[in-house]
């Protein structure tokens, strides 16, 4: 649990305010009930002083109106004030099932159609706010980082965008190549790991793990992700591996070159359980297909660990792969969208990030230092020594 004894000493820089955009409905709500519970239950804070004046409220929710005419064109309202406020705006660009009418069809935001609704309203609150903040769990086009040829900065063109704008600090979780902040230097960029509570949901749900170098090991399903996969290996004493991706570069499908074939790089295996870490899932083909190679190769179990779980096709070839014993569980965290239905499959856990965003959120409000909760080297090694020494209350441990 972070030290919230810390805030005491420091002035919150305005009155907190969550705005919450209809793609991260269920996400702020969450977010909220914690802020409420910290600011009542957990803080001691100078009553009737003037600087502390809306700090424990009931909630701190905003919600913006997001009309669309009929032709599909769209603005943003607010029937509340933001002045003087220290604004949060929370959003889920990946949300696709945020329905519109345009010409007679129901369409569904695209991530485009979300960033566009971003900027809407922090033109609206840049007129009296005192600041914004804007929480993008998962970064618009963050997956084109860089330019190759003749191809467009999409990822740092956002960026600048939104400092342009007025937006101060900018908090993102797992973002695939944080050095886009360098296109606006002076505008804060935090992006946040969920390697705690991905451990937190794994020892809750599993009791015969056994967490050490001789039987766990932490693979990369790429090049990418290697330098995640041997954080998460170092902190637990854990083994790790790789894989690396052979693609055909003389082909472009979806957007991007199909992959050939995927070559392990790697200790010997064999009986020793896994977790494949990775920023995202996308359409899934190429994380079955590692975890099937694994299972070959003679692994225990595997466990798939990935912070947003898109699943651009369904949860179909899941389930089968799940029936072959593919792999045993996946675990994802609710920082996107995540369909009903794909949280009941018997395989699937949920790693719950809203009260790590709300701390964040307070720490920020304060203008306090982070780093207790940015890197949770300490709280994850306290964990694994409880877990090992037959604890399993791990849940008590909080965010």
């Amino acid at each position: 649990m972070p030290d919230f004894h810390k805030l005491e000493a420091t002035l919150p820089v305005a009155p907190l305010q969550l705005v919450a955009m209809d793609s991260a409905a269920e996400l702020a709500k969450a977010v909220d009930s914690h802020l409420v519970e910290f600011r009542h239950t957990m803080h001691e804070m100078p009553q009737n002083d003037p600087a502390f004046n809306g700090y424990k409220e009931d909630s701190y929710l905003a919600w913006p109106e997001l009309d669309r005419f009929a032709s599909g064109e769209a603005k943003a309202r607010f029937r509340f004030s933001t002045r003087g406020k220290d604004c949060f705006i929370l959003t889920d660009i990946m949300n696709y099932n945020c329905p519109y009418n345009m010409n007679g069809f129901t369409n569904y935001k695209s991530p485009d159609d979300h960033y566009q609704d971003l900027k809407r309203v922090i033109a609206i609150a840049s007129r009296s706010a005192k600041r914004i903040n804007v929480i993008m769990p998962f970064l618009y086009v963050g997956r084109q980082h860089r330019r190759t040829q003749r191809e467009s900065l999409d990822a740092a063109l956002m960026f600048k965008e939104l400092s342009d704008m007025g937006v101060k600090n900018f908090i993102t979780f797992d973002a695939h190549d944080p050095r886009i902040s360098n296109s606006a230097p002076l505008t804060g960029f935090d992006n946040f790991m969920a390697t705690y509570q991905f451990m937190k949901v794994l020892l809750n749900n599993i009791n015969d793990l056994t967490v050490d170098k001789d039987h766990l090991i932490v693979i990369s399903p790429d090049e990418g992700a290697l330098d995640r996969a041997v954080y998460f290996a170092n902190v637990l004493g854990a083994d790790t591996g790789m894989f690396y991706k052979r693609r055909d570069y003389a082909h472009v499908v979806n957007g991007s070159n199909p992959i050939v074939a995927h070559e392990f790089l790697g200790s010997n295996i064999q009986g020793k359980d896994v977790i494949i870490v990775d920023d995202m899932i996308s359409s899934g083909a190429s994380m079955i297909d590692t975890s099937r190679q694994l299972k070959a190769m003679g692994a225990g179990r595997v466990f798939i660990a990935c912070t947003f779980g898109l699943f651009t096709d369904g949860l179909d070839k899941f389930d089968d792969a799940y029936e072959k014993r593919d792999f045993d569980y996946i675990i994802s965290t609710n920082l996107t969208y995540q369909h009903p239905d794909n949280v009941k499959r018997p395989y699937y856990l949920v790693a719950d990030m809203s009260s790590f965003i709300a701390t964040i959120i307070d720490f920020f409000n304060h203008d306090s230092s982070t780093s207790n909760i940015l890197t949770p080297t300490s709280k994850i090694h306290e964990i694994v020594r409880r877990y090992n020494e037959g604890d399993h209350s791990i849940a008590e441990l909080g965010q």
